[in-house]
């Protein structure tokens, strides 16, 4: 991904909060001579791994259907891309009041490159499932215990495939109209509010800025 100058990250601990609360990811691998392949998965920070303002040297889970031919093509020497979307919307000159004006697109990104290990023994799947259901219940205002459904859990672990994801590079754009005058970025704020952000709260990262992260209490 290429990264612009002015359209950087806040900082790393934005970046984190970004993967924390979007987990919903594209694994991205590749096998000489052919295109690149992509699954939908969701991936997870375990427990005992604190990030605090780069992913870089920090370990991920994720996991796939076994049924799903990506993982049997990943080569564990060549590194895969990992995807993640933050909130992300159109700009419309509407909201600019002024012409001539172009539209755009605001939106936060965040890219991590991995060396992947592949993991099918069935403790180290249900291992990788059970963090990646912590990590998810996390965000949820009520909590959901799983232990009661372990053994259903167990009777299906057959059917994925887990990953160790090891972060070797990172990269982040958090383009947000931070380029515009305070009056145009209230304008872009109020009409993403006003029209209902279909795609996250873009009218909050507008506000803000692009921080994720209280930069005075440090609460994502």
């Amino acid at each position: 991904m290429h990264e612009f100058e002015k359209y950087l990250a806040p900082s790393g601990e934005d970046v984190v909060a970004l993967v924390q609360k979007h987990p919903f990811a594209l694994i991205v691998s590749s096998a000489p001579g052919e295109a690149p392949v992509a699954t939908h998965a969701p991936v997870a920070i375990p427990h005992d791994a604190h990030p605090v303002d780069t992913f870089v040297g920090t370990t991920l889970f994720g996991h796939i259907a076994r049924s799903n031919p990506q993982w049997r093509g990943i080569d564990e020497s060549v590194p895969v891309l990992l995807v993640f979307g933050g909130p992300h919307g159109y700009i419309s000159p509407t909201s600019y009041e002024q012409d001539p004006s172009v539209p755009t697109w605001d939106y936060a990104a965040v890219h991590l490159t991995a060396r992947v290990e592949v993991l099918e023994g069935a403790d180290d799947c249900m291992h990788i499932v059970r963090e990646t259901v912590r990590a998810s219940e996390d965000l949820m205002p009520v909590r959901w215990d799983d232990t009661t459904s372990v053994p259903t859990f167990e009777q299906i672990i057959g059917g994925v495939v887990g990953f160790r994801l090891h972060i070797i590079a990172e990269k982040a754009v958090f383009k947000v109209s931070q380029d515009k005058s305070d009056d145009v970025r209230a304008r872009v704020a109020r009409d993403a509010r006003e029209r209902g952000d279909a795609y996250g709260d873009l009218a909050s990262l507008v506000d803000s800025r692009g921080r994720l992260v209280c930069p005075v209490t440090g609460d994502a």
